[in-house]
């Protein structure tokens, strides 16, 4: 060993302590971080207590060796303080590069250990450090990881927890069928705090987010539940409305079949309510009265779909009706213009051909109008006037 010099004593001694505090300055960090309160301060199962129970024997055994450590560097310092002679150079040389550090180790199993083993270890100041180095890394590993994941999880729980507060503020007392599935959610929402809490390392985020999801659904039928509350008089009203847009759509459809149905043949009569919307909209206001608010939104929605579907099937039946009637003058209009067209073909007295003329001519101003009949009749016509115009080429 080659003893230091003045200058070289006091700088190692200034060097050694700078170091001390910056170690220590960590390891209080460490103890006081979130993640390592998290974990000595609840009741861990499964992953997290196998892995703290290590790491805790770890952070035990770090801090022993710092207590050591620091004692050494604290006699080096007040060395490096006093009057440096040849005596104190040596103490000092030797404190900091030779085995000064005395810690104690894990127990050897017995058999494996040494008769005179003593379970305890003398490290130089480098060495101690080193091992504190190691020991601060595997505690810092599994804190870290175990904050992470709790941060990671509580999220989404956190989000959850939000969602049925506001979900219960929103529903009130009138929230039927929400009251039991926010009780049971949370129930579960309970629960997974309970197992975050007891095992951040072991949680798993995919529970929490589906947690989360269904707390937001909740919440989000909370919130329609809450609007329907608000509108649920103007909403019924509007029903009423439809309702009276539907009967009044099939009017003008019957309008329609009885006008048409002595002109023509044929003529589909026009459907009925599929369901009474007289009935219906007694049902809303029964609900409406005894504030079922659920029921009555999903009451809503499936009359208004029905009463938009009728409204359109009675506009296509007297659409279908007055076609028919169309159909009819189109007849009367093509069998005039090849009255037409055979006056210009100098047919007008044609025998055969007056015949046809006065056939169709009967059908179509005839009540009811058999249409089939009359289309072929003016089909025989248009042919035989075509007919006759293909000879005079």
């Amino acid at each position: 060993m080659i003893t230091m010099n003045r200058q070289q004593a006091a700088d190692a001694a200034a060097k050694a302590s700078a170091e001390r505090e910056t170690i220590q300055a960590n390891l209080l960090d460490l103890d006081g971080s979130f993640g390592k309160r998290l974990l000595a301060g609840a009741q861990l199962t499964g992953v997290s207590k196998d892995r703290w129970d290590k790491a805790s024997a770890t952070l035990a055994a770090l801090w022993d060796t710092y207590a050591t450590y620091s004692g050494v560097v604290d006699r080096v310092v007040a060395l490096a303080a006093g009057r440096l002679g040849q005596k104190e150079l040596t103490e000092i040389t030797s404190l900091l590069t030779l085995p000064s550090v005395q810690v104690t180790r894990a127990q050897t199993p017995l058999s494996r250990r040494d008769l005179a083993d003593t379970g305890r270890d003398t490290l130089s100041l480098a060495t101690a450090v080193a091992r504190m180095r190691d020991a601060f890394a595997e505690v810092t590993g599994v804190v870290t990881a175990a904050e992470q994941a709790w941060n990671t999880v509580a999220a989404p729980l956190d989000a959850a927890a939000a969602d049925l507060t506001q979900a219960g503020t929103l529903a009130g007392s009138d929230d039927e069928g929400l009251a039991t599935e926010r009780a049971q959610l949370r129930t579960e929402l309970d629960a997974q705090r309970a197992a975050l809490n007891a095992d951040p390392l072991g949680a798993q985020v995919a529970t929490a987010n589906r947690l989360n999801d269904r707390a937001a659904a909740l919440r989000a039928r909370a919130e329609e539940l809450a609007k329907l509350r608000t509108g649920a008089g103007q909403r019924v009203a509007a029903a009423r409305g439809l309702a009276d847009e539907a009967r009044a759509a099939r009017a003008d459809a019957m309008a329609a079949y009885e006008r048409v149905v002595i002109r023509v043949t044929g003529v589909p009569p026009v459907p009925d309510f599929t369901a009474d919307p007289a009935a219906r909209l007694a049902r809303l206001d029964a609900l409406l009265q005894s504030g079922r608010w659920t029921r009555l939104g999903s009451e809503l929605d499936l009359l208004e779909r029905e009463l938009a579907s009728e409204t359109a099937k009675f506009q296509e039946a007297e659409r279908t009706v007055v076609t028919l009637l169309g159909r009819r003058d189109e007849l009367r209009g093509l069998l005039d213009a090849y009255k037409a067209k055979a006056a210009r073909l100098g047919a007008a007295e044609d025998g055969p051909l007056t015949g046809l003329y006065e056939q169709a001519r009967g059908m179509l101003w005839t009540a009811p109008c058999d249409l089939a009949a009359a289309a072929a009749a003016v089909k025989n016509y248009q042919q035989a006037v075509l007919a006759i115009g293909a000879r005079r080429l």
